[in-house]
């Protein structure tokens, strides 16, 4: 098929999709697990309250309350059906929201959550083709399955959430690098101690820009709350990754790239962009090899379009709740790691392989 052809036909399957859109149900809030995300978004505010896909120079912060259902899949996300109320017990509603007239109000209301988790906050940016509605249920469904510590906060980029808005988003993810930080500097104002930043696909371009701006300005106290960063299914160049990651002078530690060769939509940005491969769809670390990342592969558990394996495989989220099991076998001598991740541990000068393995396999390995 020519690439033209094979471009347009994946266009199509991804235009297909239900979109995601929010919907209130206070009763919900006694069903299922309440998980309150606290956002930054540099969407335009719609005439009805909504964020859509428009660009907005001055970001504003909300908070929504989203009620995770307790009869699902790990990994699932349910909608409800359009024009109806919901079922709490199978799917998953927006309890309460709260638009905050200042930063200042923002920052005090996120503060109190601080202070319950230790200063601990998670920063999840997303990625290409996401309305506002499907960032804030995925970091609802992600925070809830991978049961992520501290305060969760979602940064909402303004993504035309449209399959054929590649361009678009791809420029929003550059207007919105000043946003980003300035969501971090907020979250450190309220008192976060330590900042994971988690990003999905272009998002994951977003964070690396904001995180070098940081570092070309000299903003030490801003890197220094960040604890960690995990890029997943990155849609960054490779070239463009190792210039940043020099122009920062040294990563945050972990640093953590889940991928595979297996993702569909990245072979499609890799056809867009001329490419053979993304950074999130490396089959060779050496490329990689003087930076001080991890790259974990996740193809064993790819399925459907393979672009956000680790929130949507059940069997991979089984695999990283037991990420202490994983992390004692790292400090144990070189045998014991790679019987526990399927045997295949490579590391290239700074840079770390991983190819995971399904959890019957591991359960099984560690048990022995």
């Amino acid at each position: 098929m020519p690439r033209i052809a094979l471009i347009f036909s994946l266009m199509i399957v991804i235009s297909c999709t239900h979109r995601g859109e929010i919907t209130l149900s206070e009763t919900a809030a006694s069903v299922g697990k309440v998980e309150q995300v606290f956002i930054g978004t540099t969407r335009l505010q719609e005439p009805d309250g909504g964020f859509g896909s428009h660009r907005s120079e001055a970001i504003n912060f909300v908070r929504f309350d989203i009620s995770v259902p307790p009869q699902r899949t790990l990994g699932e996300i349910n909608w409800p059906k359009r024009g109806t109320e919901g079922n709490p017990q199978t799917e998953f509603l927006t309890t309460d929201q709260q638009l905050y007239p200042s930063g200042e109000a923002f920052r005090a209301d996120l503060r109190r959550q601080l202070a319950a988790s230790d200063g601990e906050a998670v920063i999840f940016i997303h990625g290409y083709n996401t309305n506002f509605a499907e960032g804030l249920y995925r970091v609802a469904q992600f925070t809830h399955d991978l049961e992520l510590p501290g305060a969760v906060v979602l940064y909402s980029w303004p993504s035309a959430a449209e399959p054929l808005g590649y361009a678009y988003d791809r420029d929003s993810a550059l207007f919105a690098r000043e946003g980003l930080e300035s969501l971090i500097h907020e979250v450190g104002a309220a008192g976060a101690k330590r900042i994971l930043l988690v990003a999905h696909s272009l998002g994951s371009g977003l964070t690396m820009e904001a995180l070098r701006s940081a570092a070309i300005r000299g903003d030490k106290k801003t890197l220094a709350l960040i604890g960690g960063v995990l890029l997943i299914s990155p849609d960054i160049d490779v070239d463009v990754f190792r210039a940043q990651s020099h122009a920062m002078g040294s990563l945050p530690q972990p640093f953590v790239i889940f991928g595979s060769d297996r993702d569909k939509s990245l072979r499609l940005s890799a056809m867009l962009t001329g490419q053979e491969a993304r950074l999130g769809s490396l089959s060779d670390v050496s490329r990689l090899a003087d930076l001080k990342v991890t790259f974990a592969d996740v193809g064993n558990f790819s399925v459907g379009r393979g672009h956000f394996v680790v929130g949507d495989s059940a069997a991979l989220i089984l695999l990283l709740d037991r990420i202490g099991d994983v992390q004692s076998a790292f400090e144990a001598d070189r045998r014991s790691r790679l019987s526990l991740l399927s045997g295949v541990v490579l590391t290239v000068q700074n840079a770390t392989q991983i190819i995971l393995a399904p959890i019957g396999r591991v359960a099984t390995q560690l048990s022995q």
